[in-house]
């Protein structure tokens, strides 16, 4: 029986349709072949991140503890018994307050001899003044030799000269017998004590140890990697015993390294509350520099680093600062593909296949 024309029709299209399709599946065949070509055979599979997702800015710590900016031992400066003392350890005084008073007597004694002193003097050069005017009187008149008037000249200068002398004598007694009142040089707390009624002390004796009220700073060690963050740090706390964090404002970071302890010492201030000297606690502090986490990190050559990706390469970018476990600060473009999962098999310029990009940290 001969086919109608409509099933002729129906059977060329199912047979076009089975020709596209093996066509499509085909050339789908070769694309997947080209692209398993195009990925080289040693492509290690690691996963990324943007640098300006995966960066950190960590919290550093270090032990600190509060300094008064002045702690002073207070030493008699002249010798003598000691009469009273008028503070005791734990008080305050104010600056100029009296706080010990030794035994004047000798130095009044002094300072009244150096005074009579004086005033012999005064009358020797007033006495050597008037023979001198009589003096040129005479010679003008031509009663006496010029080697006279020259004479009278130098007792008056002698005379002058030695009426210095004795009141630079009164003004160092006077000074002596000041000193024998011990006032405190500062707003202060008395630490210690170690004066004793009724004890001869000579001039250097300490008698007090005082440390200033309100100007106390807060003293850190820090390690020198930290440093430069501790500098960029917009913010400082000072965290108590107790668990307050008190602001600081920092006043300076010293270059040199001490030698017991490799760290260097900071100093900061309070900027408002303030905790007493003695005090310890830890310094705080955000630096805002980016860092490279430490599980991106891995070690090549000796030195530790991470990966980037940079044209379906890896590069190993070295960090000379870094410590194992402790993330290390990184300058990257904010762009730059971290490699965070799949480093510990890479090599420098080995080629990679990112199997995926997360933006999420």
């Amino acid at each position: 029986m001969t086919a109608s024309w409509p099933s002729l029709r129906r059977a060329a299209w199912l047979a076009l349709l089975a020709a596209i399709s093996v066509a499509v599946a085909q050339d789908g065949t070769a694309t997947g072949r080209d692209a398993a070509a195009a990925a080289p055979a040693d492509a290690v599979q690691v996963r990324t991140q943007r640098w300006a997702d995966a960066a950190l800015r960590p919290q550093r710590v270090a032990s600190a503890a509060v300094r008064a900016r002045n702690e002073s031992r207070i030493a008699a400066e002249v010798g003598g018994r000691l009469l009273r003392w008028t503070r005791e350890a734990g008080e305050p005084v104010a600056r100029g307050e009296l706080l010990a008073e030794i035994d004047a007597a000798d130095h009044r004694l002094a300072r009244d001899r150096a005074r009579a002193s004086v005033e012999a003097m005064q009358a020797r050069l007033a006495l050597a003044e008037r023979q001198l005017a009589r003096a040129a009187e005479l010679r003008g008149q031509d009663f006496v030799s010029p080697e006279v008037v020259n004479q009278r000249e130098t007792e008056s200068m002698l005379a002058r000269a030695e009426l210095d002398a004795a009141r630079q004598q009164l003004a160092a007694a006077e000074l002596a017998l000041a000193r024998t009142r011990v006032t405190a040089p500062f707003d202060a707390v008395v630490r210690q004590r170690m004066a004793q009624a009724g004890e001869l002390v000579a001039p250097g004796t300490a008698l007090y140890l005082l440390a200033e009220r309100g100007a106390s700073e807060v003293a850190a060690a820090v390690a020198p990697d930290d440093a430069d963050g501790l500098r960029a740090a917009g913010s400082w706390g000072f965290e108590t015993a107790d668990g307050r964090t008190l602001p600081l404002r920092l006043l300076r970071v010293t270059p040199l390294v001490d030698p017991g302890t490799r760290t260097v010492q900071a100093r900061l201030a309070f900027t408002g509350e303030t905790a007493p000297p003695g005090a310890e606690g830890r310094l705080r502090w955000l630096d805002p520099r980016p860092h490279a986490p430490a599980a991106a990190m891995v070690r090549r050559d000796g030195r530790l680093g991470v990966f980037v990706v940079e044209s379906g390469r890896a590069r190993f970018v070295a960090l000379p600062a870094a410590q194992e476990g402790r993330s290390a600060p990184l300058a990257l473009p904010e762009d730059a593909r971290l490699v965070v999962q799949g480093q510990a098999a890479l090599v420098d310029g080995q080629p990679v296949a990112v199997a995926a990009a997360s933006s999420a940290r």
